[in-house]
């Protein structure tokens, strides 16, 4: 099972200059329940704006230059690549982005790990469009603004049709 993990925004939003647009203490923590113990892949943009491995889990860095390297990380040279050396020990890798991975993804993951967040907020990249003849919500938790999230938010889990 491949599973592509993401928060986004109405519109698709995913960041802006190569970070979040929002804040949601919720969906940190739950991200990283979720994918502690697993294999993450992702993008070398992406992995350079953590600043450094995502602790618990073994990091996949996907970039296409040769002589990448990032301490304590796995260097793969494409999606394949990466997903192949994932799930030689994995049964359930995580994808974490960005934008270039995700729309490579998509045709691929098994399952869509979402945060809705119920704002329109300026964006430089977004999520590929979620098709519903393919991607069936399975579940669904909605959450809503409080002292600390701005934004009322829903845990939304899509499992592809067979």
């Amino acid at each position: 099972m491949i599973t592509i993990i993401a928060a986004i925004g109405k519109n698709g939003e995913l960041g802006k200059n190569n970070d979040l647009v929002w804040h949601l203490p919720n969906d940190l923590k739950r991200f990283k329940e979720v994918t502690a113990g697993h294999h993450v892949i992702m993008g070398r943009k992406t992995y350079e704006s953590l600043g450094s491995p995502l602790p618990k889990r073994t990091n996949i860095i996907i970039t296409r230059n040769p002589n990448y390297t990032a301490e304590g990380c796995v260097i793969a040279s494409s999606l394949k690549e990466a997903i192949t050396l994932a799930k030689a020990e994995d049964p359930n890798p995580y994808i974490l982005g960005g934008a270039q991975i995700y729309k490579q993804a998509i045709a691929i993951a098994d399952v869509l790990d979402l945060t809705l967040v119920d704002a329109e907020l300026d964006a430089d990249v977004f999520f590929p469009n979620i098709d519903t003849s393919i991607w069936k919500e399975i579940e669904r938790y909605d959450h809503f603004i409080d002292e600390k999230h701005q934004y009322n938010y829903s845990f939304v889990t899509y499992k592809k049709v067979d």
